[in-house]
């Protein structure tokens, strides 16, 4: 199992805004969110729960769009397949959360289910891909990444969409409209709760 606490430690050796920095962080935050939907409950974990779709579903579109095309293009090719195809299988067991309330007899095994292959992702793409980035982009190109990929992120949608995951293409080609439909359900789930 990953440690929060040293992605923080690793992203801070990285300039702001590296790309590589910026993944570590969110590592670290992902990592925590799960300990803290596990420990939560009530509404709460309800938002909590939110909190951490929103941001799988966020980072996984971008690292989709703005790594894995780097990382295809520097010789992974195989790396960055097997990268796109543990998020493909993470997208279906997060869309079956999605589908449950956190009180739902099922939630905490898939929940724990989805952390554990949170977590194996994220250690592969430590180990495989960042090294990959490192030698092949110098700081200025990871600098632009990181840009691209935070800005990705703000349009990515928040909910996870099975048909696109995995694929940069899908991605560009639903992914915006697939956030729209999302961002305008959770405007409109927060003004009339239970939507």
């Amino acid at each position: 199992m990953g440690d929060a606490t040293e992605d923080r430690r690793k992203a801070a050796t990285y300039p702001e805004g590296d790309v590589l920095g910026v993944l570590y962080a969110q590592h670290a935050r992902i990592r925590d969110l799960f300990t803290e939907v596990r420990e939560a409950a009530g509404a709460e974990r309800s938002e909590l729960f939110a909190e951490l779709r929103a941001l799988l579903v966020a980072h996984e579109t971008a690292e989709e769009m703005i790594v894995r095309p780097v990382v295809t293009d520097n010789g992974g090719k195989a790396v960055a397949d097997a990268r796109n195809a543990e998020e493909a299988e993470a997208t279906e067991v997060l869309d079956e959360l999605d589908g449950l309330e956190p009180t739902d007899a099922d939630f905490d095994k898939l929940l724990a289910s989805l952390e554990k292959s949170v977590d194996a992702h994220a250690e592969a793409e430590e180990t495989a891909e960042f090294p990959l980035i490192e030698r092949s982009c110098d700081e200025e190109r990871r600098l632009g990444m990181g840009r691209m990929f935070q800005v990705v992120e703000t349009i990515a949608p928040t909910r996870p969409h099975p048909s696109t995951a995995g694929s940069p293409v899908a991605q560009y080609a639903v992914g915006p409209i697939a956030s729209l439909v999302d961002h305008a359900r959770d405007a409109v789930s927060k003004v009339l709760p239970g939507q």
